[in-house]
């Protein structure tokens, strides 16, 4: 089980869970080798940091930058990089640990 499959499993169980993310997509909010809380949740907003899967692609830290009722959510990095439209996010980024550093999101 790779490490998208543990989080989706934790969140459909425990409604909780935690992942290291890697890459630049997401700076400045977001540095490589962050340490994400994710937390299930209903619904999603404009702005929320998500772990979702987009085209058969596990995406594990971009943000919702469009809704719509017929196509779901736009996904897309901090940089306009759009990814697509999903229906089925796992989780939102409630937490980001980074270098001693917390904050919440």
């Amino acid at each position: 089980m790779n490490k998208y499959e543990r989080l989706k499993a934790e969140l459909e169980t425990a409604g909780a869970g935690k992942m290291k993310v890697f890459g630049s997509s997401m700076l400045p909010i977001l540095k490589s080798g962050t340490l994400l809380t994710f937390r299930r949740q209903e619904n999603y907003a404009i702005g929320d940091i998500v772990f979702c899967k987009v085209k058969g692609r596990y995406i594990d830290a971009h943000k919702v930058v469009a809704t719509d009722a017929a196509k779901g959510y736009l996904i897309a990095n901090n940089h306009g990089f759009e990814n697509g439209w999903t229906k089925r996010i796992f989780g939102r980024a409630v937490h980001a640990e980074f270098g001693g550093q917390a904050k919440e999101l």
